[in-house]
Formats: C-alpha cells, sequence, structure tokens
C-alpha cells in the first residue's frame, strides 16, 4: 500500500515522460495512490526553460488518466510551487483560481538566482549560501499559506556539499515552528539517493527535529521524471522514518489530509 506524492510529466518543463507511463510503472510496482504534481516557477532564473504548465490540458490529462485507470490506481492532481518572496501573491492568486488535490511549497532559487546551475553560490561560503536559502524559505512560509507540505527542505545541499545541517537547525526548527501551528507539514523525497545524497530530502537529522518540533504530517515521493524512477527507495525510507518515531504518511483529497499507518505499508 504505497503513495507517491511527488512525480513529473511532460506537463512540466523539465520533464519529457508521457503521464501515462508514470501511471503505468506505478501500477506495476503496486502503488495503491500516486499524485502528480507539475512545476509552476514565476519568474525563474533560467530563460532556456519555462515552468509554467498548460493548465487546462493538465487538467484535462488527469481527468482521462482518472478515469481510464478507475478501479486499478487512484490519481490525484498536484503542484508544485516554487516561492520566491516576490511572486509570493502570484502564487496565492494561481491556487485560489485553480483546483489542486495537492500542493508542493519548493524554492528552486533563491535571491533571485539559480540554485541548479549554481549561480547563487557564486561569491558566497557554502555556510553562508545555506544561512541565506534557510531565510528566504523561512520568510515565505512566514507570508504564504496555500500549500500542503514543504518539498524537499534542505534541497540546497543537492547543488553545494556540506558534512552537517547541524549549523542551520536553529533557523531550521523557526521553519517548523510557523508551519506547523498552521498544519503544514513537510515531504521525504528520495530523489537525494538519485543524486549521490546518500539520503532522502530532508536528511535524518532534519527529520528527527520535525519529530522533535511536534510536526506529524508527512509525505512521501519520488519526485520522479522518468517512469522508472517511481517510488525509488521507499521501503528503506519508511523504516527510517518508522525508527525516528513516525506513525503515519499522508495523502490528500482536496487538500484535506489522510492519515496512513506506517506499519500498514512496510
Amino acid at each position: 500500500m504505497l503513495f507517491d506524492y511527488h512525480m513529473h510529466s511532460n506537463f512540466s518543463g523539465d520533464c519529457s515522460t508521457p503521464m501515462e507511463h508514470t501511471i503505468q510503472s506505478a501500477i506495476r510496482k503496486g502503488l495503491k495512490e500516486i499524485c502528480f504534481t507539475e512545476h509552476v516557477d514565476y519568474d525563474y532564473p533560467d530563460p532556456t526553460i519555462q515552468f509554467k504548465p498548460d493548465l487546462a490540458g493538465y487538467d484535462k490529462e488527469i481527468k482521462a488518466m482518472q478515469a481510464k485507470y478507475e478501479g486499478e490506481i487512484s490519481i490525484k492532481k498536484g503542484i508544485e510551487i516554487g516561492v520566491q518572496p516576490h511572486v509570493l501573491d502570484r502564487c496565492e492568486k494561481l491556487v485560489l483560481e485553480e483546483n489542486f488535490d495537492f500542493i508542493i511549497c519548493s524554492m528552486h532559487a533563491t535571491d533571485r538566482k539559480n540554485l541548479h546551475h549554481g549561480e547563487f553560490f557564486h561569491n558566497r561560503s557554502a555556510e553562508a549560501a545555506y544561512q541565506l536559502y534557510y531565510e528566504e524559505l523561512l520568510n515565505c512560509v512566514q507570508n504564504y499559506d496555500q500549500y500542503s507540505i514543504l518539498g524537499h527542505l534542505d534541497l540546497v545541499k543537492r547543488y553545494k556539499k556540506l558534512n552537517s545541517n547541524e549549523n542551520f537547525h536553529e533557523i531550521i526548527r523557526e521553519i517548523f515552528q510557523t508551519i506547523i501551528p498552521k498544519g503544514k507539514g513537510i515531504e521525504v523525497n528520495t530523489s537525494g539517493f538519485a543524486y549521490g545524497l546518500g539520503s532522502a530530502m530532508p536528511s535524518a537529522d532534519i527529520l528527527t527535529l520535525y519529530k522533535e518540533c511536534g510536526g506529524e504530517i508527512l509525505t512521501i515521493g519520488s519526485d520522479a521524471h522518468e517512469a522508472e524512477h517511481v517510488a525509488h527507495r521507499f521501503k528503506e525510507t519508511l523504516q527510517l522514518l518508522e525508527s525516528i518515531g513516525f506513525e503515519y504518511i499522508t495523502t490528500f483529497t482536496n487538500k484535506e489530509p489522510t492519515f496512513h499507518p506506517i506499519k500498514q505499508i512496510i
């Protein structure tokens, strides 16, 4: 009874995989429910890529796939919104105008600079870059509430590795103290394994901190851009979550959470 709550199709600017291929892969792997989370990144600082999906086409395709695979797998409609402080009004407008089951709040650019190509790290130490990344993420969650969970919270480590996150636990704790009372959660994104990080995102120390802060809402997602990556390394990740003390994985319908005991999944 697995759920993959972070995946992309050719409705995302960085993915060419047809939605149906990913659905078929999920069925072969025995998943009960999946959620597509196509990218929307306003003012993304890379002119070579557009993270503005055809929302009408996306809605039409989701509905067609839901009808075709009814009884085989539950398919939910989500979105991954890339936040930056100066685009929060646009993000809120989108969510209020469209219907989604689930919304991931992610930060892919900081200081209006690209994380992926490394521009953000130019003329900054790794420590200074991490601090600014978390400060800007904190600013966003203090001023924006239209989401379900925070995506890959420590994504910054994918682009510039440090030996430890511990120097940033104080500001990460502040992020958790902001989102938890609002009923927001975090995701465990297993694409960290594929990128050679040795763990999901966030890492175990941050997950433990989230638990200590009273966090309970967790989703698990592969961030699959190719069909074969669906549910990548889920079993060991769920075992880690259980060892930390988490009891549930969450799914969403019309933005409302449902809690599933981890013991019944692994």
